[in-house]
């Protein structure tokens, strides 16, 4: 195996025997058999849809299901993935007659060409790795295009969950899957590709912030319950809020409580959502911490998507866990959607009902729900605190969290930030800083929460208000500073986007992406300053001054 797409991989260049992140080798293989099929897939699509052959409507769903199940720990379940390869297989003969019945030529690539036979799924899967592009700079620029596009899929799947679509994105990401298939793409043209990516990427998290405030209000200023209840309780990681509400719904009246835990936490600031009162409050921190605190939850916890840390054989909750979408691990019962587009939680209830209350961890409130619509109805106290200068810059801290030593960085920024600064957070890279008590400026808190990783969005929408407000010629003239933290693909798709709209010399970190190559990497650094692998002292001055 070989893989180097998460933060974390192995010496900081990629991971050849075992993932950090758990992944077995056998896993990595239907991965990488799957994302050449993905390719293939993308590229008669692509054809097909410029010579405007209706193809089929599985299509849209298949490539988007298949990149997510490939995101870090979204799934660790061998059987589900290789499911996923012979539906692939299936899928993509189909297209392949559409296009011989319509007339449609192929380009010969070998993700196009190849046959799906089982006995070869081997061969296929080991020429997906880096041996396919050995130049590094183009295998770059690909990596970076195909990581962007596994973000896109993720956030484009939970705003169709909510009945929100729009072809320009699937049409794009079939576009960029056939490009980077092509063996002679060109440097240029990749580029160009990475930047188209970051470009949707914006699009994506708009349709899905539509999806979301359309849905289920618009996030409010919220006090989050941080402590426990005496209910037992069932508790919800990761980011789908049509799950969450279909869990709320059926566990009303049960005696059960639901808790969310690591990027479910905003589910909190929306109105449709918060009204349920059996929404206790949120457990625990970022997902790297799940297994002492799944340890100490004592009831069912259901995986919505990423992040999964496989467990210790003898963990206790390891027969209370399910996964369901993309996410998948073996040994835990996997929930299906229904033909209604809704989930059945009965087995969960059930379980819930038989447990203890959770133990109770920390106590007290953390305080979100400051996505764009709730921060711009607060700019006339923003603005007249930044003209006054009580406020002297923001600092946007999106991303992700991990487990690594380094990222004490976050907190420690946090923490020798001086108190005039406003930290925009968004993503479980909060968990680092949203419970140190950062205090407020005239009654504006000092850590402003938007929501999950894909509300990094609101901080665009914040930013080019301000710079309306403030006549800025441009949204770098602004006081608004950009210290991101990545670990997987979602981030990677919001670092793109924010590149996309110009936004220059934002630090990223805790390191460097390995999959990003000394000439790639110098031209970023060139054309849009991004910088990292820096103290915090010298980011404090370079950033704030």
């Amino acid at each position: 195996m070989f893989c180097f797409q998460c933060q974390e991989t192995a010496k900081g260049t990629g991971c050849t025997i075992k993932g950090v992140c758990g992944k077995l080798p056998t896993t990595s293989k239907y991965m990488d058999l799957l994302l050449s099929l993905v390719r293939g897939i993308g590229t008669i699509e692509n054809e097909l849809r410029k010579a405007h052959v209706e193809s089929l409507p599985e299509v849209d769903e298949f490539i988007a299901d298949a990149l997510f199940s490939t995101i870090t720990n979204a799934n660790f379940d061998d059987a589900s993935l290789l499911k996923r390869v012979d539906n692939g297989v299936e899928l993509k003969h189909k297209l392949v007659q559409i296009a011989e019945k319509a007339g449609v030529s192929l380009p010969p690539y070998r993700e196009v060409l190849w046959q799906g036979d089982k006995s070869d799924y081997d061969t296929e899967a080991l020429a997906e790795t880096v041996l396919r592009n050995t130049n590094e700079d183009l295998r770059s620029l690909k990596e970076l295009t195909v990581l962007g596009l596994k973000g896109i899929a993720a956030y484009y799947e939970h705003a169709g969950r909510l009945g929100f679509s729009d072809r320009k994105i699937t049409d794009f990401m079939c576009e960029a899957l056939a490009t980077i298939a092509n063996p002679d793409a060109d440097q240029a043209t990749l580029l160009d590709i990475v930047l188209a990516t970051g470009s949707h990427g914006v699009d994506v998290m708009a349709l899905l912030d539509q999806a979301n405030d359309t849905t289920y209000g618009n996030p409010e200023m919220t006090q989050v319950n941080i402590g426990v209840g005496k209910n037992p309780g069932i508790l919800i990681s990761g980011h789908d809020l049509h799950d969450i509400e279909d869990l709320l719904k059926q566990t009303e009246g049960t005696g059960v409580d639901v808790y969310t835990h690591g990027e479910m936490l905003p589910a909190h600031y929306y109105p449709r959502l918060k009204k349920y009162k059996h929404l206790v409050g949120n457990y625990g921190n970022a997902w790297w911490k799940q297994k002492e605190e799944f340890s100490t939850f004592n009831g069912p916890i259901v995986f919505t998507t990423n992040c999964i840390v496989p467990p210790k054989a003898d963990a206790n909750y390891n027969d209370r866990v399910y996964t369901m979408n993309s996410t998948g691990f073996p040994g835990w019962k996997h929930i299906e959607t229904g033909t209604d587009g809704h989930k059945d939680f009965s087995e969960v209830i059930k379980v819930a009902q038989k447990c203890q209350a959770p133990t109770q961890i920390e106590q007290g409130h953390i305080v979100g729900g400051f996505a764009h619509h709730q921060v711009i109805a607060l700019a006339d106290a923003v603005v007249d605190a930044v003209k006054s200068g009580a406020i002297r810059k923001f600092v946007v801290m999106s991303g992700c969290d991990g487990r690594m030593n380094s990222r004490n960085y976050y907190t420690e920024f946090a923490q020798q930030l001086p108190k005039d600064v406003v930290i925009l957070t968004s993503g479980c890279a909060k968990y680092r800083y949203n419970k140190l008590n950062l205090g407020n400026i005239n009654g504006i808190p000092r850590v402003l929460d938007a929501g999950q990783c894909n509300d990094s969005y609101s901080w665009v929408v914040v930013a080019l208000k301000l710079k309306e407000i403030f006549g800025a010629k441009d949204v770098n003239d602004l006081p608004i500073v950009f210290n991101i933290a990545w670990y997987e693909q979602k981030a990677v798709i919001v670092l793109l986007a924010l590149l996309s709209l110009g936004i220059k010399n934002i630090h990223i970190g805790p390191t460097l992406p390995a999959f990003v190559s000394p000439a790639v990497l110098k031209v970023l650094v060139e054309q849009f300053g991004l910088a990292g692998n820096s103290t915090v002292e010298e980011d404090l001055q370079q950033l704030i001054g």
